[in-house]
């Protein structure tokens, strides 16, 4: 049966099941999800939606409802839509106003990686691995054992064998660093809430530029472990990953078994470190030009700090040059997303 991922404005995502032939809007009250709408017969355009990818079938509707041009960029009445395969819709509402929330699901702690001064790597063994699903890219909030708070993680990994993976920022003093460096064990018990986020991998349809800061390498990782299990991409897909120091570089490894596995995948490393002992020094910004946006027929993702994000806008107008979508999430140290 075809999947579809809500995606509501405030950034929480939640994935509902639709029969043969069953209408989008149906799938979703029986899911419980109230979807704004209010005639059923397609004339008053009240659960206009937005489908990102996917393919999908209309009933009738009029024109004041949905325009042929807005048809023709993806837009549907969600009470005519009829999926035909996994989709991705976008629905202009909150999720409390359509009565619905992220999701919560509990899990162990199975393994705790030091993977250098300033990263961290942990897996938790889901309790119900088949219900959790998520679009690459996205986050969770992700309990601190023996506290009320909770810290927000960018997937790093796709479900694979009832496990999940993350990494995170090591902050001296910061709460969850503290608890995977101190008091982590095995069998630990943690709850997560989600997924959220506007952050994730969309169909690939043009060339794509990933651009990586520090931690924020996690969401890529989760990308290409599902473009792995996809079969990898028909177009070039290029990885920038850049960060402070050489002792900052984390899952290299597994960075170049995914280019020895997935078709188009290629990636580079680089350091700001003057003294680094990397090829390319210095930031992303200074390793890609014109020719790696393929002359804006190109779609790019980033995540990383702030100045990061805003080096990278300044940078498309330096060489003069925009993709044709950008996409980020972009975090603080003291932020929840790493």
């Amino acid at each position: 049966m075809p999947k579809v991922a809500l995606n509501f404005e405030d950034g929480v995502t939640r994935f509902i099941e639709c029969g043969p032939n069953e209408l989008l809007v149906d799938a979703a009250y029986r899911a419980r999800l109230n979807i704004p709408m209010d005639c059923r017969d397609g004339v008053c355009g009240t659960c206009k939606c937005y489908c990102e990818s996917g393919l999908y079938s209309m009933d009738s509707y009029i024109d004041d409802a949905l325009t042929e041009d807005e048809a023709l960029q993806g837009y549907v009445l969600t009470c005519q839509m009829r999926p035909e395969s996994d989709c991705v819709v976008s629905v202009p509402a909150t999720s409390t106003l359509c009565k619905s929330g992220p999701s919560s699901f509990g899990a162990c702690l199975s393994e705790v990686r030091h993977l250098s001064d300033t990263t961290i790597g942990f897996t938790l063994e889901l309790d119900d691995p088949d219900s959790l699903t998520f679009l690459p890219g996205q986050y969770m909030q992700v309990s601190v054992p023996d506290t009320a708070c909770s810290r927000a993680y960018s997937f790093s990994s796709r479900v694979n064998g009832g496990r999940i993976d993350f990494l995170v920022r090591n902050i001296p003093g910061g709460l969850m660093s503290t608890y995977l460096s101190h008091r982590a064990s095995p069998g630990d018990r943690l709850s997560m809430q989600g997924p959220s986020g506007a952050f994730y991998l969309r169909e690939l349809q043009r060339p794509a530029l990933f651009l990586a800061g520090g931690t924020g390498l996690a969401p890529f990782l989760a990308m290409l472990d599902h473009l792995k299990e996809w079969g990898g991409s028909s177009h070039p897909i290029h990885l920038l990953y850049g960060v402070t120091r050489d002792e900052d570089l984390v899952e290299v490894v597994k960075l170049q078994e995914f280019a020895e596995v997935i078709p188009e995948f290629s990636f580079d490393v680089c350091v700001a470190d003057a003294a680094s002992n990397a090829s390319r020094k210095g930031f992303v910004t200074d390793h890609f030009g014109p020719e790696d946006l393929h002359d804006g027929d190109s779609d790019v993702y980033l995540c990383g700090p702030p100045p990061m994000v805003e080096a990278v806008r300044r940078h498309f107008e330096t060489i003069g040059v925009k993709p044709a979508s950008f996409h980020y999430e972009k975090f603080n140290a003291s932020e929840a997303v790493q």
